[in-house]
């Protein structure tokens, strides 16, 4: 059964608002220890997307 609890971020209906104080403060965290780059003016589904393909590469995954 699927977990219905977790919705793919494109399929938010705020997802094209702009990124979450919280959402970017992380985001620039991971990116550190990633050594990327953080594009600027994400939306709150770019930067939940980007934040767990970070913290894939950085080990903090869930």
């Amino acid at each position: 059964m699927a977990d219905n609890r977790v919705k793919d971020p494109q399929d938010w209906t705020t997802g094209d608002e702009p990124a979450t104080g919280a959402q970017e403060s992380y985001l620039h965290t991971l990116a550190t220890e990633a050594h990327e780059d953080v594009p600027d003016n994400l939306t709150k589904a770019e930067a939940s997307e980007r934040i767990d393909e970070l913290q894939e590469r950085t080990g903090r995954g869930k």
